[in-house]
């Protein structure tokens, strides 16, 4: 087993793709542009999230964590996708009005990320697969220590904490205003759960993030999308399981 990354030398793939798929179907151009009815989709996940979490305060463990990984994990990771799009300025043509958005489409995932996820996703697509720029990549630690089953299960598990930490470790940015405000109403909503409802129902919204982005099928798009089998194609399809993204 190759403790290797794989290496290409060719440019970033986004810009021929783009060229060559409007070129064989110009028609695509037609759905450019920002969607006017993200605001409605996401503010009825986001509710449906939050009223989830409330109605369990007083649900077993084991309750909480079924529901967290059958249901709430679907709607969370709905809006990592959401805040994706955001991050593109695909619900408005104002970026500051996506940027509000995203802070909004935040407040179920329970930790503060819309802002800072942004500043690193838009140099993944800027220099996509560069050695110390695109965090998308994993260190080359994880690459030399996740190199059996049980390591890949489990840090397939805890994907997220990986995505979340490896910026902080190998390219941190100083935090910004939006950043503050991301972080300050993120707090004060969990601040607002946890006083109202109790820490059951903040509960359930963590597991709801992490289960949705761990060993779950909603999260097999990260590997399909970042991960090379055959050295010929860096990505893979997912269309199993795509309905459940929209």
């Amino acid at each position: 087993m190759t403790k290797d990354f794989f290496w290409s030398y060719t440019d970033e793939p986004h810009a021929s793709r783009r060229r060559q798929i409007l070129s064989k179907y110009p028609q695509i151009k037609l759905l450019f542009g920002p969607d006017p009815f993200a605001f409605f989709k996401i503010s009825f996940v986001v509710s449906l999230q939050l009223w989830t979490a409330t109605i369990l305060r007083d649900a077993t463990w084991l309750k909480i964590f079924t529901i967290a990984y059958f249901f709430g994990s679907f709607l969370n990771h709905n809006l990592f996708l959401a805040i994706h799009e955001l991050s593109h300025n695909l619900a408005f043509s104002t970026p500051v009005y996506n940027r509000w958005l995203g802070i909004f489409a935040n407040l179920p995932i329970g930790v503060p990320m819309s802002v800072t996820f942004q500043k690193y996703h838009l140099e993944h697509h800027h220099f996509q697969g560069v050695d110390g720029i695109d965090m998308d990549i994993p260190s080359h630690t994880e690459a030399y220590v996740v190199t059996n089953i049980f390591a890949k299960c489990l840090w397939v598990t805890l994907q997220l904490f990986f995505y979340a930490l490896r910026p902080l470790f190998l390219k941190p940015k100083p935090p910004g205003y939006w950043e503050f405000i991301n972080l300050t109403v993120q707090l004060t909503l969990d601040a607002l759960i946890v006083f109202f409802w109790g820490w059951k129902s903040f509960a359930f919204l963590i597991l709801s993030t992490f289960v949705g982005g761990g060993m779950h099928p909603m999260a097999g798009h990260f590997i399909s999308e970042h991960y090379v089998f055959k050295p010929d194609q860096e990505t893979y399809s997912y269309y199993v399981f795509r309905p459940l993204h929209l």
